[in-house]
């Protein structure tokens, strides 16, 4: 049976909101994919990438690559181990729409969701957005999305928002290889195919991913808004 919004308004085309931190673009492309489904079935989108202005560790995320790898990787487990929030600041879109959905798209960051979305859905703003309000997961992660997909959806469902459905993507290699990986993309905004001596596959998201991110928005706004929010289909032209 289709979930179709009760509560939408008739006199207004569906508003979605693309809520995501990304550092890398990842979880940011994936989400853009979808929102291009959710354009053609036509609902109002808007874009909402939260800042990490922390300034215990904003400074090792404010350029692309980073500067020095491997110690501010290894420097953020601490704080994620300990579910640690930070400053951060959002975009007035978060604050000035009423949406029908929530896509939220989280990072993993050493196994759980990454600070600056952990600390935007432990804020009263996350309350504000999500109370009452359908949202899914969009989870782009290394090896471990299982407890990033949990963490979040508790978090957003603590704050009253209503849970629709989920998907992950995985970036290839096995545990050691696809951490070597990630880091010497971190490091030199670079495809390699060797790091530290081993052969390494290619890390972040691919086309495949992309194309999976499309066919899941087509099925979560079917789910949400129902079949009849697809877009018309033109009527072939007679010769």
């Amino acid at each position: 049976m289709t979930d179709v919004a009760a509560d939408q308004r008739s006199d207004r085309p569906p508003r979605v909101l693309l809520l995501y931190y990304s550092y890398t673009g990842q979880a940011q492309k994936v989400l853009e994919a979808a929102g291009e489904v959710f354009r053609e079935r036509g609902c109002e989108v808007h874009n909402a990438q939260i800042e990490f202005t922390d300034p215990r560790y904003a400074e090792r995320f404010s350029s692309f690559p980073m500067r020095n790898v491997w110690p501010d990787f290894i420097g953020m487990l601490p704080a994620q181990t300990l579910r640690a929030t930070g400053d951060i600041r959002t975009p007035d879109e978060v604050r000035t729409g009423d949406y029908d959905l929530i896509c939220i798209g989280s990072p993993t960051w050493w196994r759980t969701v990454n600070m600056p979305l952990r600390t935007f859905l432990k804020s009263h703003e996350a309350r504000n957005l999500l109370d009452g309000k359908r949202f899914a997961v969009f989870v782009v992660c290394r090896r471990y999305w299982r407890e990033n997909l949990t963490a979040v959806r508790k978090l957003a469902e603590k704050k009253g928002g209503r849970f629709v459905d989920s998907i992950h993507f995985a970036y290839p290699g096995g545990q050691l290889r696809s951490m070597l990986s990630l880091t010497s993309y971190l490091g030199s905004g670079e495809y390699r195919d060797r790091y530290l001596g081993l052969r390494i596959p290619t890390t972040n998201i691919s086309a495949v991913q992309v194309e999976e991110s499309r066919r899941f928005a087509a099925r979560l706004a079917d789910k949400v808004f129902g079949k009849s929010s697809q877009a018309p289909q033109k009527k072939p032209v007679k010769p």
